[in-house]
């Protein structure tokens, strides 16, 4: 077994490979994360090859076996990597080497670590993607969970931070039920799109074995075969939509993470976190900072940058394989984990609040914010034009801001120095929940409404 240590491709060369390019070379301390994946791929690629007569059914099996005897060995802790092997691959199948002998030089038949590695990756990321899809699940259930004790909770909506309208709390966390529900469509569109195994495409080409490519396809759980071998072997844009979708998902959070960092500042104080999810200051001891918040905002960078790193890499690339796509795995690992803290520290955040009922409804109260209900209600019940009635509202909200009033707060007689045909019932516009309810239109912050979206998410989640 003494060549057994030396590289596959080494009879053609006379000299060893430099010490530095095989330590940066090497990839095995990243794509070892592959291992479950290229012993699956290469357990249906050897049965395959069995299926076809294209190798003999007994070393087929000596192969299976030791496949098999590897994993055991990986998940025991008990498999040592080596680096002068490079990667996944040649660390399997030098270890299949020792195990089996002989019998395992069949198993790279009709086959090439182009075809291979890409066929690997496709798998890990159809798994990943299932993974993340399942944690957003989990935290759009904690957003309804949430949403579903306070739909009547009054707050103020904001444009610009100002204070704009009355809106239910619920309402403002379902608008990030809706964002994440986009992302898990990205995430499972991306499931679709993937679904075309690469194996057989061997280094560019194509084989002339006479190969079963449905076979393989549907033992490794894809919906066909790859059409174009070039393109199997140089595709990533199944790796650059995974990161894309990370990132846009990332973005999202992040902006619920603002959110809640601004609501929660002392500014604010419209919400609160339970102990769990706070730290404290090395130097001031009233201090309790949303942390986990800031740390949701800020890994949105790192999934960024992955992606811009994986189109970076791209974008230059002639057609078929080179060593700079080494690098799409450790991105991808990279953009994975991190989203994958993020979403679990976003479901504990959210499970974590707690809304400041009486502080939200008097801050609802605050910036004028029926003024646009007044408008309307002109419009409507005394149909003038709505740009009429905008400047009486508009004239209103400034004797209101001089006289240091809220519009809840004016009498009768006041109003009618704007507009005299009023009576007593337009007094109840300027009730901010009133306000609130008043927007009934499909989409809108009403309670019944958000009853209805409520039924509507928990049937399709």
């Amino acid at each position: 077994m003494k060549n057994n240590n030396k590289k596959v491709w080494s009879k053609r060369f006379n000299l060893g490979t430099s010490k530095s390019f095989e330590r940066i070379g090497s990839s095995i301390k990243v794509d070892k994360r592959l291992y479950k994946e290229d012993l699956f791929a290469s357990l249906i690629h050897t049965k395959m090859l069995m299926k076809k007569k294209i190798i003999p059914t007994k070393d087929g099996k000596k192969i299976i076996n030791g496949l098999n005897k590897i994993k055991s060995q990986i998940e025991k802790g008990k498999f040592i990597f080596k680096e002068k092997y490079e990667d996944i691959h040649l660390n399997i199948e030098k270890k299949l080497f020792d195990l089996i002998g002989p019998s395992a030089g069949y198993m790279h038949t009709a086959r090439s670590r182009n075809d291979q590695v890409v066929t690997d990756f496709k798998l890990w990321i159809k798994n990943s993607s299932k993974e993340i899809v399942n944690d957003l699940t989990e935290v759009m259930k904690t957003l309804i969970k949430k949403s579903e004790n306070n739909i009547g909770t009054c707050m103020p909506g904001f444009t610009h931070l100002k204070n704009a309208q009355p809106i239910s709390f619920a309402h403002y966390l379902l608008a990030y039920y809706e964002m994440l529900k986009r992302d898990k469509k990205r995430f499972l569109n991306n499931l679709e799109l993937l679904d075309e195994s690469p194996l057989g495409a061997a280094a560019l080409s194509g084989t002339s074995y006479k190969i079963d490519r449905q076979y393989t396809a549907k033992k490794l759980g894809f919906k066909k075969p790859t059409d174009n071998s070039i393109d199997s072997v140089s595709d990533r844009d199944f790796a650059i939509d995974f990161l894309y979708a990370s990132a846009v998902c990332a973005m999202h959070l992040s902006r619920l993470a603002e959110d809640f960092i601004i609501l929660n500042s002392d500014a604010y104080k419209l919400i609160s976190f339970k102990d769990n999810m706070l730290t404290g200051s090395s130097i001031m001891p009233q201090k309790k900072n949303p942390d986990p918040a800031e740390l949701i905002r800020g890994r949105t960078g790192i999934n960024y940058g992955k992606l811009n790193s994986l189109l970076t890499i791209m974008k230059g690339l002639p057609i078929s394989y080179f060593k700079d796509l080494q690098d799409d795995k450790s991105l991808v690992f990279d953009g994975y984990d991190t989203l994958k803290d993020t979403l679990i520290m976003s479901n504990e955040l959210i499970k974590s609040l707690k809304p400041s009922k009486e502080r939200m409804l008097k801050m609802a109260n605050e910036g004028y914010t029926t003024a646009t209900d007044f408008a309307d209600y002109l419009v409507k019940e005394k149909k003038i034009s709505f740009r009429q009635s905008y400047m009486i509202s508009s004239k209103l909200v400034n004797y209101a801001e001089k006289n240091k009033k809220t519009l809840d707060k004016l009498s009768l007689v006041e109003l009618k120095k704007f507009y005299k045909d009023l009576d007593k019932n337009v007094m109840k516009i300027f009730k901010v929940k009133n306000s609130m309810n008043s927007k009934s239109s499909y989409g809108g912050t009403a309670e019944k409404n958000i009853k209805k979206m409520i039924r509507k998410y928990k049937r399709e989640i």
